[in-house]
């Protein structure tokens, strides 16, 4: 994979350009895909933003966002788009089986491929351009240094400001976590200045929710968390039947791993979900515990230090157990 720099010259030449990134984008997903979507188009290239699969509907406010092509429900079509692209982007994901249905099809592209991403152990001999940088707050912070660092900060207008602030501040839990260093806040400050109004952006992430979403939070935080003190560790296992009750939507699940996190002395939580094809965990730590590693050696995840996700093919139950083992075994790091 050669640096990402190597293409700034060619930014000026005109391309059909497709850009893609995870299944299930979240906001540095979706905001680092239509802030780069943003910029490209103003150089004169021609860009369509595919995502794998839908996405939350609190995302649908995003500059940009109504032109998003889902995958699924237009394979046809976004094939042809694939087909003829110049060059492809890959935004918030490190290997190409983490875009579900595309990753066949990705991966027999002849285009170029372009690699912008903040998560550990990326598969580098699939993309022929690109930064992996896991000291990055997020994609959407990454996406802002590529435009600036391509001699562009000029182009950066106000729908590209809101996008790449949704991203930061959703990575960064609002300027919280440990990855939120003094470039981020830079970057912030350089957004407002250039008028960015950060109030609205952070009611459309955080006050955008239906009551159901809110009734579902408190019968999980009241009926499925399970707090073990012994091990400094949270578990919240979630049923097929509590997203059937709460009529459970695409990311009305975002954000229910950080609230154990305000537990005093917890180090660990493991959240998963019980859906239909697997179960999906998401984890988070503090101080010295490192998710990533947890998540690949238990469940087939990966991710940050502080932010990882994994997965089962085993019951909810079975799954369940071998968190708790795995919790056990590693009982010497959670003290």
């Amino acid at each position: 994979m050669k640096p990402i720099q190597d293409i700034f010259p060619q930014l000026a030449q005109p391309k059909k350009v497709v850009i893609t990134t995870h299944q299930k984008p979240d906001a540095d997903a979706m905001g680092s895909s239509l802030a780069l979507s943003n910029f490209l188009r103003q150089l004169g290239h021609s860009v369509t933003v595919i995502s794998p699969t839908n996405w939350a509907r609190w995302l649908d406010w995003m500059p940009g966002c109504k032109e998003v092509m889902e995958y699924e429900p237009n394979r046809a079509k976004a094939d042809v788009i694939f087909e003829s692209a110049d060059w492809l982007f890959c935004l918030d994901f490190n290997i190409f089986h983490r875009t579900k249905t595309l990753t066949n099809k990705l991966k027999a592209l002849s285009c170029v491929k372009i690699l912008i991403d903040h998560h550990q152990e990326p598969d580098e001999p699939s993309f022929d351009y690109g930064i992996s940088d896991t000291g990055k707050s997020s994609t959407c912070e990454m996406v802002y240094d590529f435009i600036v660092a391509a001699g562009y900060h000029t182009k950066i207008n106000n729908d590209i400001s809101e996008c790449i602030y949704a991203g930061v501040i959703a990575d960064t839990g609002s300027f919280r976590f440990p990855v939120a260093k003094a470039p981020v806040h830079r970057l912030a400050a350089d957004l407002k200045s250039l008028g960015l109004d950060h109030s609205k952006i952070h009611e459309n992430l955080y006050d955008n929710f239906l009551e159901n979403k809110l009734r579902f939070t408190g019968h999980v935080l009241l009926h499925r968390m399970e707090v073990f003190y012994e091990y400094n560790t949270v578990l919240v296992a979630i049923s097929k039947a509590d997203l059937l009750k709460y009529y459970v939507k695409t990311g009305d699940t975002e954000g229910l791993v950080n609230f154990p996190q305000t537990i005093t002395g917890i180090k660990l939580v493991g959240l998963v979900i019980d859906r239909d094809e697997e179960r999906k965990w998401s984890f988070r730590s503090k101080a010295d515990f490192d998710c990533n590693t947890f998540a690949r050696k238990y469940f087939e995840g990966g991710g940050h230090f502080h932010a990882a996700g994994g997965r089962s093919s085993d019951s909810l139950e079975v799954t369940v157990q071998k968190f708790k083992q795995a919790m056990k075994e590693n009982k010497s790091l959670l003290q």
